[in-house]
């Protein structure tokens, strides 16, 4: 048995606040970037637009380099609460989209609803073979901040970015006053009503719902899945069953600490895709060199499945931005 690919979206209104998110080309469109993302990765074309997810300066999506490199593995897409729903099959969690969590991110009848229908998925997946959990949510390195905190971390600024200029006192000062409300540590499911956004908690309890039916099961991400990581230890994981993939633009941010992170939370095995974009003669992916993008839709996942197979990444993924015509010099 193979690997399987599972792609959580969902959307959390932080993602609306001006210079919290680059994953789209104005804060009112990154709630049509999951969408957008896995009807490509799925379809090879976006449905509920006719564009293919970009940063506001061109730079396409991760999902480009996914969709170049994971043909041969089965994806499953799962709607843990988005705002715009995908026109893909997909499985429905019955959570909600995040809320702006200076008020308050969802009802905790909605996060107990994430938390027991992405157990159940997990375990009818677990005997499929090894499912590796990817994620596409605009503003998740803010949420992931705060829920990190709620749980009793100590996570101030030390999450990633899309951007090369992280916004980190921007995040700072969203979690600060959304951490006003609340007094750490609280419990997963709390932490996630409170401060957090339904794709955090909806990986987390996949994950704990393969690793209980017996199945392997790795973390395709950033400094988010630190998050989605201590969601699951909360929940009761066991952390010797769990692995994280994700990409060197990721390890070598020095904006953030994902290797710091994964350490505070217990997460022990780590694979690091070793590819570069600087020779590439697409603009859009030098500038992931340039500390663009760095991860999402599974990215770091998809590049060391390659490398493990011995395929250069490089090629397949400018073949790739090429046939969307998106491959400039």
């Amino acid at each position: 048995m193979g690997d399987v690919l599972v792609i959580v979206i969902g959307t959390t209104d932080v993602s609306l606040i001006p210079g919290i998110s680059i994953a789209g080309p104005s804060p009112e469109a990154t709630h049509y970037t999951p969408a957008l993302d896995v009807e490509y990765l799925l379809t090879g074309r976006p449905k509920t637009l006719d564009a293919v997810p970009v940063t506001p300066d061109g730079i396409p999506t991760p999902a480009v380099v996914t969709r170049a490199l994971t043909r041969d593995l089965p994806k499953l897409v799962v709607d843990a609460g988005s705002r715009i729903p995908p026109r893909v099959p997909r499985v429905v969690l019955g959570g909600v989209p995040g809320g702006d969590i200076r008020q308050g991110a969802m009802p905790r009848e909605a996060a107990e609803e994430i938390a027991a229908g992405g157990r159940l998925l997990g375990r009818q997946l677990a005997p499929l073979g090894r499912v590796v959990i990817g994620e596409s949510i605009p503003g998740g390195t803010t949420t992931a901040m705060a829920i990190l905190l709620a749980l009793g971390y100590n996570a101030w600024g030390r999450t990633s970015s899309s951007s090369p200029d992280n916004p980190k006192e921007l995040k700072i000062k969203v979690v600060r006053d959304a951490l006003a409300r609340i007094s750490p540590p609280l419990d997963a499911i709390t932490a996630v009503a409170e401060v957090g956004d339904p794709v955090h908690l909806a990986v987390a309890s996949i994950a704990l719902g393969v690793v209980e039916g017996g199945g392997e099961v790795i973390l395709a991400g950033g400094t988010q899945m630190a998050a989605a990581a201590a969601l699951y230890k909360a929940l009761g994981g066991d952390m010797e069953r769990l692995a994280v993939a994700t990409t060197r633009w990721i390890v070598e941010d020095k904006s953030a600490d994902f290797l710091g992170l994964m350490r505070e939370v217990g997460v022990r095995r780590i694979y690091i895709s070793k590819t570069s974009f600087a020779t590439s003669r697409c603009r859009g992916l030098r500038a992931y060199e340039r500390g663009y993008v760095k991860e999402g839709v599974a990215m770091g996942y998809a590049l060391w499945h390659a490398e493990t197979k011995g395929v250069d990444p490089l090629p397949h993924v400018e073949a790739e931005l090429e046939r969307l015509g998106s491959c400039f010099a």
